[in-house]
């Protein structure tokens, strides 16, 4: 209808109607567009803060791994315990105890956390979008962290390979089957594995004899397995240092609601 008019007015040559015309075209247009970008705008803060939202159960997700971690390599320190004391023969640590403590000390459990997994849950290009810098910059920290140093793959040592071509097959599956990783629902209803703290079940006495000594006459295995506690423990501070800004930015989210 406008335009209809402004074109009459054109050919009648109305100057002051072509002028009051264009004017409303003109601030029809970019009041259209100013609605336009602000409605944009809006429904991209609501994206962000949907993803906001979804964030912090993934972050208590690997929160309570860390903590599940160190448990269960606190288990594998007590096998270790064990096993040493089975290779120094003390008399309280029979075969079967012994070849039990040196498998399970060579148990190893590590985070499928990586870079990639937050880009995904978080796209890289909804930061820009926060409008509290310090939650920003905390959140682009979590989400460029190099997470392969408590990846799985960082705790193949040469003790885990060793000590399990040392004990007999039969054997190996045995102690898996009996006292082996467990799945268990953490408060999350996330699954979780989990070593048992004591293993009850007792090898057959001559398949055990036979384990144990396969063990001691590999007496390498007692510095593979000192190696093998070492790089747990760096396992460990490396979980520390990558935990603490994912809580404080769990603490900032939790701030904001």
């Amino acid at each position: 209808m406008v335009l209809r008019r402004l074109t009459a007015s054109l050919k009648e040559q109305h100057w002051m109607t072509i002028v009051i015309e264009l004017v409303i075209v003109i601030v029809g247009v970019f009041v259209g567009t100013q609605v336009s970008n602000w409605n944009e705008a809006r429904l991209e803060n609501l994206k962000t803060e949907r993803m906001l939202s979804q964030l912090r159960p993934e972050l208590q997700l690997d929160i309570d791994y860390f903590n599940s971690v160190r448990t269960y390599y606190a288990t594998t320190k007590r096998y270790a315990d064990v096993a040493l004391a089975g290779w120094r023969r003390d008399p309280r640590v029979g075969d079967s105890q012994f070849v039990i403590a040196a498998y399970q000390a060579s148990q190893v459990y590590g985070i499928g956390t990586n870079a990639q997994n937050w880009a995904l849950i978080f796209g890289a290009d909804q930061l820009r979008n926060i409008d509290d810098s310090k939650l920003r910059r905390h959140l682009a920290y979590v989400m460029t962290t190099d997470y392969s140093d408590v990846g799985l793959t960082t705790m193949q040592t040469r003790y885990r390979t060793d000590v399990r071509f040392s004990i007999p097959n039969d054997v190996q599956v045995d102690i898996r089957t009996r006292c082996g990783d467990r799945l268990e629902r953490d408060k999350l209803d996330e699954y979780i594995y989990v070593l048992p703290h004591t293993c009850d079940f007792t090898l057959n006495p001559a398949r055990a004899a036979v384990a144990a000594a396969a063990l001691r006459a590999r007496q390498s295995l007692v510095n593979e397995l000192a190696l093998h506690l070492g790089s747990v423990e760096a396992y460990l501070q490396n979980v520390d240092v990558i935990e603490v800004p994912m809580r404080t930015l769990a603490q900032d989210l939790a701030n904001r609601s």
